[in-house]
């Protein structure tokens, strides 16, 4: 079964009608959520109903919403105020392939279920496993997790999955693709049979679809836009620039929007963790305020970058993809492809990151001729329809005018420090800086010749002085002087002069 924007009245339906329970609406409400997005006008009621559910929709669109709150209002019958861990089970489990999402999944899961009795809780890796221990042996109903660490809570006999009534995968295609299937199958092997499945993503490929097949039972899917679509709110545009040339395009690029008086706010997607920390360090040479966030980073690093570029302290976040799957930034303007990604799914995500929520956006990427021709014809294929391709204006990727201007600064330096006429000292200007008198430490003015004009004067013989003539004998009683000198022992010459025996 497959449900189309035309089978709902999406912008005629509000959060009432869905009959959510008043505690709900009022965290909404707290919010600031006036109308549902389309993902969440179609799957909430579907999600109340208890069937399978395949959500697709673009991006920033609310599909956490669109199952977070269904969840909820299905397990507030069974919420209580029990102190004991008996009375609060897991019952709800969401899965997700990164931290930072799994980490921002569980905000917003607390901040809806905030005026109930329903507890929840986040796993992941890359922090202590006590804390996230002692929260699970207290009970909660919902437990946002990252399949590796929660695997590991398992094996520790900390958190029991026997009674989940409700399983969610986010960003469902990563999970199956990037290697996540066989800890994914551990999992649903600890679940019980009878369960509702909901996946959710941006992207569905046929394979990935005929995979989650196996996972669902007569599934409703819902597609609010065309498959793999980019949002109509975001600017895209490709740069053409030559190899080498990339961060300098990416320095110009950024000072451009700061000197437009645009928000200097950017996130910048690179391919490799290496490429992203010197791209983040030349970032830092070119005067921008950068950091890099991958996955080589500890969690803690990479959770206090986030929270400096939320409060804006960072402008520019340099990542790998960890930051391309969920990353929920609000009123992110601009978002730059230094690589273009080898997946051109991970196109569709990346550039998801701004235009979120109705606002719009710029989605820049960085073009190699040769290199990048087959990436750039796959985004294209996969998203039916052209890149616009660009023009950097005033972009020098050679340096030739940049070389140039620094050459005429150096001879209009070179011609101010030369005398401007000849003959009387410095025909009346300030003496250049190179022949001022130097000053020594103890404050006295160093002597120079030229300070004295007897130094000035050329050499004149006065005449008065003639050399006296030696006389034969004197030339032959100096020479007999030279002669009869004492012979030194040589090893008088080497400092010493040997013992006689």
């Amino acid at each position: 079964m497959t449900t189309t924007p035309d089978q709902t009245l999406a912008a005629e339906q509000t959060f009432e009608s869905f009959g959510l329970d008043p505690r709900i609406l009022r965290a909404l409400t707290d919010q600031g959520y006036t109308k549902p997005t389309p993902i969440q006008a179609q799957a909430i009621p579907v999600v109340l109903l208890g069937k399978d559910v395949m959500g697709a929709a673009q991006t920033g669109t609310g599909k956490t919403a669109g199952f977070a709150l269904p969840i909820i209002q299905r397990l507030l019958p069974l919420s209580n105020a029990s102190a004991s861990p008996a009375r609060h089970p897991v019952r709800a489990l969401m899965l997700t392939p990164t931290r930072e999402l799994a980490d921002q999944v569980y905000d917003n899961v607390a901040r809806y279920a905030q005026h109930t009795d329903l507890r929840s809780t986040v796993v992941f890796g890359g922090v202590d496993m006590n804390p996230q221990t002692d929260a699970l042996r207290r009970g909660v109903e919902i437990l946002v997790a990252t399949p590796g660490r929660l695997l590991d809570h398992v094996q520790q006999k900390s958190v029991n999955l026997s009674q989940v009534q409700m399983l969610v995968l986010d960003e469902a295609d990563r999970m199956l693709d990037m290697g996540f299937l066989p800890d994914l199958q551990r999992i649903i092997n600890l679940l019980p049979a009878q369960r509702q499945t909901l996946l959710f993503s941006a992207t569905f490929s046929p394979e990935i679809k005929k995979l989650a097949s196996s996972y669902l039972k007569q599934p409703v899917t819902i597609e609010v836009a065309r498959s793999n679509s980019t949002n109509e709110n975001v600017r895209q545009m490709v740069y053409q620039v030559p190899d080498g040339h990339k961060q300098a395009a990416v320095v110009h690029l950024l000072k451009q929007r700061a000197d437009a008086q645009q928000s200097k706010q950017c996130i910048v997607f690179v391919n490799s963790k290496i490429g992203c920390s010197r791209l983040a360090r030349h970032l830092e040479r070119e005067g921008i305020n950068a950091a890099a966030i991958h996955g080589d980073k500890t969690q803690t690093e990479r959770m206090q970058t986030l929270d400096g570029f939320k409060n804006g302290t960072i402008d520019a976040l340099v990542a790998t993809d960890v930051a391309a799957r969920g990353l929920d930034i609000p009123a992110m303007p601009c978002v730059i492809n230094f690589d273009l990604p080898f997946s051109a799914e991970d196109y569709v995500h990346r550039i998801g990151r701004t235009g979120r929520a109705g606002a719009s956006g710029d989605a820049l990427s960085i073009y190699v001729p040769g290199n990048d021709d087959r990436l750039l014809a796959d985004i294209e294929k996969l998203i039916k329809r052209s890149v616009p391709r660009g023009t950097l204006e005033g972009f020098d990727p050679t340096g030739e005018r940049a070389r140039q201007e620094d050459g005429d600064r150096r001879r209009q330096r070179t011609e101010t420090r030369r005398p401007r006429e000849a003959g009387n000292g410095n025909g009346g200007e300030e003496e250049p800086t190179s022949r001022r008198r130097r000053t020594e430490p103890n404050g006295r003015q160093a002597f120079r010749p030229s300070d004295d004009p007897f130094f000035s004067r050329p050499y004149e013989p006065t005449g008065n002085y003639t050399p006296a003539p030696k006389t034969e004998d004197q030339l032959a009683a100096a020479l007999t002087r030279g002669r009869q000198a004492p012979k030194r022992p040589v090893a008088a010459l080497l400092g010493g002069v040997p013992r006689k025996s």
